[in-house]
């Protein structure tokens, strides 16, 4: 398959992906507030800088893109035709810092969730996903509190 943009295009398009406040993670900062949930968002003090941080929680989350955080077998992650040994270095990469960050905040008594894109694209997925979220971070607190 043959890439329909010019190397030009394709890296501006590349370059215009935000890293913070994607779609994903205003659903889920939109479930949590309205859960009554307060929390800080990519804290630089934090390993991985995570997307955001329940402090009272002890708990960070994050909400990783498919495609750059590699995950297998989600339609929504194809290594593209094009410069494929460029992308899978780039993914293997994006995934072996992500296991370094999470051992890290574990280490440091973090809580770390992990919420994949397309488990929150679909109204269906998303409702379970979010419910599932917030029990696990209640959960959490209620093992802290004991």
């Amino acid at each position: 398959m043959v890439d329909l943009m010019t190397q030009e295009q394709r890296s501006r398009c590349m370059a215009a992906i935000r890293s913070r406040d994607t779609k994903p993670e205003m659903v889920v900062r939109r479930f949590l507030f309205s859960k009554g949930l307060r929390y800080r968002v990519n804290d630089h003090k934090l390993p991985g800088s995570p997307d955001i941080v329940l402090k009272k929680y002890k708990t960070v989350i994050f909400i990783d893109g498919c495609f750059w955080h590699g995950h297998d077998g989600c339609k929504y992650y194809q290594l593209p035709k094009t410069n494929v040994d460029f992308w899978r270095h780039k993914i293997t990469m994006n995934i072996a810092r992500d296991y370094s960050n999470n051992v890290d905040l574990k280490l440091a008594g973090w809580h770390v969730i992990r919420i994949w894109e397309c488990e929150i694209k679909t109204k269906a997925k998303r409702k379970n996903t979010l419910e599932a979220l917030y029990f696990n971070i209640i959960s959490k607190t209620t093992e802290y509190n004991q």
